[in-house]
């Protein structure tokens, strides 16, 4: 699973490549509670278990999807 985040004022999104296993119900549920909660940084661990944080005040938009939904070239 794939996640892309926007941050406000930031040039690039955070993308975070998850373990297979993770459920989306799951990354939602975190992401909404740290915003919601007005946390500091939300941290999610990566596919290579590599930790990444992110401003939970600063987020613009979360993107959730697979690997099957990026496409490369010309449709």
């Amino acid at each position: 699973m794939d996640i892309r985040i926007g941050i406000v004022n930031a040039p690039r999104e955070v993308g975070i490549e998850m373990p297979d296993d993770t459920s989306a119900t799951d990354v939602k549920a975190t992401i909404d509670a740290a915003v919601a909660a007005g946390a500091g940084l939300v941290w999610m661990t990566d596919k290579k278990g590599r930790e990444i944080g992110f401003p939970a005040d600063k987020v613009a938009y979360v993107e959730i999807g697979t690997a099957e939904d990026q496409r490369i070239g010309f449709n």
